[in-house]
């Protein structure tokens, strides 16, 4: 998998249509992987999950950096940066999982869907990238429109779920920490393998020491569907989606392909009625539509001025 020529400005040129062709696969990946780890969560709970999916994508993404020849060990300057990257990576995942047992996923659907909004800021702060006032309100229409899909506000809100609540928008910044980095660092020059094999290779003993101090165990062997479910986990999702996303961050502006993150949970909310039967109401086809009217106007382009 070739990625894109390095672009030369800072804030990365603007997305393409093969570009959004594959976010809007990225997207729909991921909101599919929701329904997977909930379904997983019934056999393999959830730390020992996150742990033994990015152990089968670290093997996947040695495979792919053999294949193509890439040498991971060698001495480029991008070690702090992955290291950092890589803490930020599991950290992320500790917290989200943890927040869970607090919050609803309804609700951390929606919170973790802010990172849009911190790539943006932090975009414009560190990497240079302006948006004009347009796309700031394309991603709040965005945002609004996941919100509306997934009904929040919702009744009965203690601080037990406000704590958790939290968490996931920590977890939120997390991730568009990392984004930030590996497009504001020494990493925007390697390999995608090697952005995506720090963060996944230091994620495994983060996860791997919070499932013991949590006491997961996997009592039994799971069955065919939780197997094929890991695997497509790993494979998928974690080894190939991941890698790609690095490889457009790498080249496009990190505000405009966080933006088309907010297509996740919708897709996430589409396949629970589908696939888990999750009730689904017509607030959903006036989400959709507000989400893609977000999107429109983040990536609009610009005018020429004669």
């Amino acid at each position: 998998m070739s990625a894109p020529s390095v672009s030369t400005a800072t804030g990365g040129r603007p997305l393409t249509l093969g570009a959004i062709a594959l976010m809007v696969m990225l997207c729909v990946s991921w909101g599919f992987n929701q329904i997977a780890i909930k379904i997983v969560l019934q056999e393999i709970p959830p730390y020992l999950q996150a742990m033994l999916r990015s152990s089968g994508a670290l093997v996947v993404i040695l495979c792919i950096a053999a294949i193509r020849g890439t040498r991971l060990f060698e001495r480029d300057g991008t070690l702090w940066p992955g290291l950092i990257c890589g803490v930020l990576f599991g950290v992320e995942f500790l917290l989200i999982f943890y927040g869970l047992q607090f919050t609803s996923a309804s609700r951390a659907a929606v919170f973790l869907y802010t990172a849009p909004f911190f790539v943006a800021i932090g975009s414009y702060q560190f990497l240079g990238e302006r948006l004009r006032l347009l796309q700031w309100i394309g991603l709040a229409v965005s945002f609004a429109g996941v919100a509306f899909a997934i009904g929040v506000p919702q009744p009965d809100v203690d601080a037990a779920v406000l704590t958790g609540d939290l968490m996931i928008v920590v977890g939120a910044i997390l991730w568009a920490m990392t984004t930030l980095a590996v497009k504001g660092t020494t990493l925007i020059r390697c390999p995608p393998e090697k952005a995506l094999g720090y963060q996944v290779a230091m994620s495994i003993p983060i996860l791997g020491t919070a499932a013991l101090f949590a006491g997961e165990t996997i009592p039994r062997l799971p069955g065919t569907l939780t197997l094929a479910l890991m695997a497509w986990q790993a494979i998928w999702v974690v080894g190939m989606t991941f890698m790609i996303w690095f490889s457009l961050v790498k080249v496009y502006s990190t505000s405009k392909l966080s933006a088309f993150t907010f297509l996740t949970p919708l897709v996430g909310v589409a396949g629970g009625y589908f696939i888990l039967h999750d009730p689904l109401t017509p607030t959903f086809g006036v989400a959709a539509v507000l989400v893609i009217v977000g999107l429109y106007l983040v990536n609009k382009p610009v005018p020429r001025v004669a």
